[in-house]
């Protein structure tokens, strides 16, 4: 994200200040350059399969995420920062804010995705009513983002971190009824979320004041020039990143299947060049501040950035399924349940886990085959952090929070009565 933001900041004070928009300052370059990268990855994610291509799915989700927190965070950093100026010291404190922000976003989604396994792992009197479990599991997790917006940190940041927790501690403190209603509806808000954001988009395609002032100031060639200069960027800026820093990744890789492969690449590159509601939402955060402008060169940024995301939504969407089709051929896709996803219902988990132990094999634990780079991690884990990880949260953090293999058994629990306790085993 880092690297994108700098190389279209410094594309938009090359090229975009020679088309004489009017008075842009060079903070609205910064802007600019903050605004475009945010990704909308959704597209590629209807098309991919978390269970055909784990690794890829995962790459493509986790990366579309973390960008949009990071734009979020660095886009706040920026307009938080006298530009007018400039010195040694005002950089480094920048840096610092840049760095304040991202760690206490982190920070608080952490505590807040531990404080809500704990207390609804304590929380024995919601076993008994599914309703009022799912109604504890949606209010809490919607507790950090309303802290972090009280406390201006990063809210997508915050939720994203308490919601890496949350799975992995929460989801398995709840009985077995309550998992499978939480997961389709939390699955259920999602669409129904991404069908609005789409509906606000098209309705800011339709503010027909903007495009009036950017009639009568600019011709429609300066307009198509704008647009034009932004999408060139998001492409430069999108390949700039992706192709070195997955050669980078390649060479920590000892063996051919745990590479990133050419055509994976591809996916990943053309994945990240669609442009949403983020990108929206922060232009009118910057060029919009009290809901209109009568300023031309306000105006022709927001509609430059409606015309960008239509076009890539538009064009780039309807491409993706065909080029994943055409890099990934269908023949070479076979369903492999990723070690790294959830089971489709905690009923598919049950008689998938081994009781054993938390020493137990996990090729005899799991029946269906997996990805050889992650079967080989899983069952016979190198020295690494992931390795030290799981030490860690088996002997310390699951015994207190809760999770997989330590889901509490409530006597009398309709749903979990014939549900054994199962022995802490190893993460899938």
């Amino acid at each position: 994200t880092l690297i994108s933001f700098s190389i279209k900041s410094l594309g938009a004070l090359g090229l975009i200040s020679r088309l004489n928009l009017g008075a842009l300052e060079l903070g609205d370059y910064l802007a600019l350059g903050e605004i475009f990268s945010a990704t909308d990855s959704v597209c590629t994610l209807q098309v991919l399969s978390q269970d055909k291509t784990p690794f890829l799915y995962s790459l493509v989700f986790g990366e579309g995420v973390a960008n949009d927190a990071t734009s979020v965070v660095l886009f706040n950093a920026i307009q938080n920062f006298d530009l007018g100026n400039l010195s040694t010291l005002k950089f480094f404190q920048f840096i610092g804010n840049f760095l304040y922000l991202f760690g206490a976003s982190t920070f608080l989604g952490v505590a807040t995705g531990l404080l809500i396994a704990y207390v609804i792992k304590k929380l024995y009197f919601g076993r008994h009513s599914t309703d009022r479990e799912v109604a504890i599991m949606m209010l809490m997790a919607y507790l950090p983002y309303m802290l972090a917006e009280l406390l201006d940190l990063s809210g997508i940041l915050t939720v994203f971190f308490c919601g890496i927790l949350m799975p992995h501690y929460t989801w398995h403190n709840v009985t077995k009824s309550s998992r499978v209603t939480t997961k389709h509806a939390f699955a259920t808000l999602s669409f129904i979320s991404e069908t609005f954001l789409f509906l606000y988009v098209g309705m800011d395609a339709l503010d027909i004041e903007k495009w009036k002032i950017v009639s009568e100031t600019y011709s429609p060639m300066k307009s198509v020039a704008l647009s034009s200069v932004i999408l060139a960027l998001v492409l430069v800026a999108r390949a700039a990143f992706v192709f070195p820093l997955s050669y980078l990744s390649n060479l920590t890789k000892k063996t051919p299947g745990e590479k990133i492969s050419v055509r994976q690449q591809v996916i990943i590159w053309w994945s990240g060049l669609m442009r949403g509601a983020v990108s929206i939402a922060l232009t009118y955060n910057k060029f919009a501040k009290s809901g209109h402008t009568q300023l031309p060169s306000n105006a022709i940024m927001i509609t430059s950035t409606i015309i960008v995301v239509l076009f890539s939504t538009i064009v780039f969407g309807l491409l993706t399924k065909p080029l994943i089709r055409l890099l990934i051929p269908t023949r070479h896709l076979t369903r492999e349940v990723s070690a790294l996803s959830e089971p489709s219902s905690p009923k598919s988990f049950l008689e998938h886990v081994s009781v054993d132990g938390p020493d137990a094999d996990l090729e005899n634990a799991v029946t269906i085959r997996r990805p050889t780079s992650l079967r080989m991690l899983l069952a016979r884990p190198t020295r690494s952090v992931h390795h030290y990880w799981r030490k860690f949260d088996n002997a310390f953090m699951r015994p207190v929070f809760g999770g997989r293999g330590f889901v509490p058994f409530v006597p009398g629990s309709p749903t979990e009565s014939s549900v054994p306790l199962l022995a802490p085993v190893s993460e899938n």
